[in-house]
């Protein structure tokens, strides 16, 4: 990009929020035809003021939200930012209920992200098994090893909780020494760092939180529900994904919609002004933060409601109590918000209990199993896919 001199990148700033006609007083509802997005709030982390940014266009291109989860492959900054501030915009949200789960993620407690194993591995002839030895994913599916993401998953989560277990195992042990080291450079190495030779030791393995397939709705274009607001990338819910992934498409899935953001607004960009009344960020009132506690106890809290009540397996009374402790942890961390002066951190827990509420929300709308939703009170599928928009 500095190639060009007419792109700036701007760096050291964490968003806070959309600038909408809310911020000009306007009342805004889900229903309110023409919202549009006029830049954003940021926090600059340089000298720690807010400041805004001013746009014709925006793109949300803000990634995944992983991180409600206690174990995932997503990076620490994967926290649904660009999803939650869509929604507090009043932007359409759809299908956040199908969070994939990578079946074989290496098991290391405490490690955040999770290391990935791929499922080349099995594909290779990697062979799952439970704690007594036994390869047990032939009393799940026919495909056994090789069947889809989800239902390997399921086995796995339903393995650990019949035998109590935090983890089961990837055995590679027969598997050719030259032939994995030459396809799986990175994981043997890795698997070597912690003291585990894949040649002679079974890996040990844990589902981990590692796709969003729903996000903010977009058509084909990549166009929101609010005017001059895209949205690409797992951020966004565009419809190619449907219930489940395919491994490896959301990069192609990123690039299209990515292209076509830009091809779509380039055409619009010309005949739009920029909303210059703006007011500035309204800090008044608040104070310096005096706990952190009280920010990371609150997302290990989250963390832990979801990987145990809104995982890979789901029933009502798991999403009620989900519910439950969500609204509790939301009013806590509102009246933190109002009172002190906002962090990343600060925001970043803001954003992922919203981004729970979503996914549980949504779950609970489903009344089915699907993809990657698997509620054990709705063991069936309805004959059309409905898209559940928030």
């Amino acid at each position: 990009m500095k190639a060009y001199e007419n792109i700036h990148l701007i760096n050291h700033c964490f968003v806070l929020d959309l600038i909408t006609q809310h911020h000009l007083n306007y009342l805004i509802t889900k229903s309110t035809p023409d919202i549009t997005c006029y830049g954003v709030y940021v926090l600059n982390l340089l000298n720690n003021q807010i400041e805004k940014i001013l746009s014709k266009i925006t793109v949300l291109a803000t990634g995944g939200c992983g991180q409600a989860y206690r174990t995932t492959t997503n990076p620490k900054i994967a926290t649904g930012d660009g999803i939650a501030m869509a929604y507090r915009a009043k932007g359409k949200i759809e299908n956040m209920e199908f969070m994939q789960f990578h079946p074989t993620a290496l098991y290391e407690p405490g490690i955040s992200p999770s290391f990935l194993i791929t499922e080349a591995v099995r594909g290779d002839g990697g062979i799952l098994r439970n704690k007594e030895g036994d390869a047990f994913m032939e009393h799940y599916d026919i495909r056994k090893d090789l069947a889809p993401r989800d239902i390997v998953a399921r086995a796995i989560d339903n393995e650990m909780k019949r035998a109590g277990t935090e983890y089961v195992y990837l055995d590679c042990r027969r598997l050719d020494k030259e032939k994995f080291i030459h396809h799986f450079p990175n994981i043997y190495q890795k698997c070597m760092s912690i003291g585990i030779d894949v040649m002679k030791q079974m890996i040990p393995i844990a589902p981990a939180a590692h796709y969003s397939c729903g996000g903010i709705k977009t058509d084909e274009w990549g166009r929101t529900s609010i005017q001059r607001l895209y949205a690409c990338g797992e951020s966004a819910s565009t419809g190619l994904h449907g219930a489940n992934r395919l491994a490896s498409n959301s990069l192609l899935e990123a690039m299209v919609f990515g292209h076509r953001c830009f091809v779509d607004s380039v055409e619009k960009i010309n005949g739009i002004s920029f909303q210059q009344d703006i007011p500035d960020w309204n800090a008044s009132g608040t104070t310096e933060p005096k706990e952190m506690i009280l920010i990371t106890q609150s997302m290990k809290e989250l963390q832990q409601v979801m990987s145990d009540y809104v995982g890979i397996v789901r029933n009502d009374v798991r999403l009620q109590r989900a519910m439950k402790r969500l609204d509790l942890l939301h009013e806590e961390t509102e009246e933190l918000y109002e009172t002190t002066k906002v962090s990343p951190q600060l925001c970043e827990l803001r954003n992922l209990i919203t981004v729970g509420y979503l996914i549980v929300k949504g779950a609970q709308f489903r009344k089915e199993s699907r993809g990657l939703h698997y509620n054990t009170d709705h063991p069936g599928k309805s004959p059309l896919l409905q898209n559940i928009i928030l």
